[in-house]
């Protein structure tokens, strides 16, 4: 069982710049092996509000690092293991001072000054270090939180109280960098982020803990729209296009059925068509998996519902369809059953 650690004399490194009262929630813990991250609540309406942070919105791929007695440990959204695959942010975090810490954050690829999802698709597939660490693609940690740091669990701080801990705790050299946050105007900030061409922005509530769940503590705020879908069929190619034509993709409504949301045709390159058909193929169905099975013509072949891509769109239309779908990159690290359609939520500022 864990206990309150009272003494503020015992707490010590990182901790130490705290208050009596944010010490008084850290509790001694042994090293967690695995913390669920937690996840941020989509929303259409920025905001400003002195009562919470705004971040950057990276477009690349979680991740949470645990180094304990010597190992270190990355791990993606799905706890999939990123070692091998980032092998040069594993070598950061194992030269960090601090020998025991779980921190959360981002690995993004830059293309020019805006992260690149479709870049960092170049690395993402590699699971050897050594084949990762030849690939001219650089990756960069961005580290927005810390969980857990020499013995004692932070989640219960106040999410600023971690932030300052955590901005003391490591050692911020590339390819591991803090992930700054602006207070308080988050009307102009989110307007600068989309005129920069970001993927938008985090909010998040200042005196929030964190917590191993999807919460409205966290909102994230899209420049444009696009989310997860599951791909559950494809076209033939035409011409001179290889692999295939179009991917068929859907979503999992509130019964678990699988809704049709549409063909998506472009944003592949030519070796992403080949790799696609090739997985495709594999997991090819003699009956669709949507319900309902959606009328889409000939030359359709129906797949199991597995694999889970990235999409960009203009808008969904009024018969729940999307406008102008691009495919961004596949996603290893979210389940196909995790995948709903993201429906932005409203929030009350304090004081109305």
């Amino acid at each position: 069982m864990a206990r309150i650690v009272a003494s503020v004399c015992g707490v010590t490194g990182p901790f130490d710049i705290l208050a009596y009262g944010p010490r008084a929630t850290l509790r001694e813990a042994a090293p967690p092996e695995w913390v669920p991250p937690m996840l941020a609540t989509l929303t259409d309406k920025p905001f400003s509000d002195p009562g919470w942070a705004f971040e950057r919105k990276f477009d690349g791929e979680r991740c949470l690092a645990f180094r304990s007695r010597g190992e270190l440990r990355l791990r993606s959204r799905s706890c999939r293991p990123l070692e091998g695959t980032y092998p040069e942010i594993a070598d950061a975090l194992r030269d960090q001072p601090l020998d025991d810490f779980v921190v959360d954050g981002e690995v993004v690829a830059f293309d020019g000054a805006r992260t690149s999802f479709a870049l960092l698709q170049q690395r993402s597939g590699i699971k050897d270090p050594e084949v990762a660490r030849m690939s001219s693609v650089r990756v960069f940690f961005y580290v927005f939180d810390l969980l857990y740091a020499q013995g004692r669990d932070a989640t219960r701080l106040a999410l600023l109280d971690r932030k300052r801990v955590l901005r003391r705790a490591l050692d911020f050299r590339d390819p591991v960098r803090y992930t700054v946050h602006r207070n308080c105007d988050g009307e102009r900030y989110f307007a600068q982020a989309c005129t920069h061409g970001w993927e938008g922005l985090i909010a998040k509530e200042t005196t929030s803990a964190y917590v191993p769940r999807r919460s409205s503590d966290w909102l994230k705020l899209k420049c444009s729209a696009g989310q997860e879908f599951v791909v559950a069929g494809f076209t033939e190619p035409a011409g001179s296009r290889i692999g295939l034509g179009a991917l068929l993709v859907g979503y999992y409504d509130g019964q678990g059925d699988l809704v049709y949301a549409g063909k998506v045709g472009t944003g592949f390159d030519r070796a992403t068509l080949v790799e696609l058909g090739r997985r495709l193929k594999r997991l090819e169905s003699t009956r669709p998996a949507f319900t309902p099975a959606p009328k889409v013509g000939r030359g359709v072949h129906w797949a199991r519902p597995e694999l889970v891509v990235q999409v960009s769109f203009t808008e969904w239309t009024s018969e729940g369809k999307l406008r102008h779908p691009r495919f961004e990159g596949l996603r290893e690290d979210k389940a196909a059953g995790e995948v709903h359609r993201e429906n932005p939520r409203g929030r009350t500022v304090r004081g109305q």
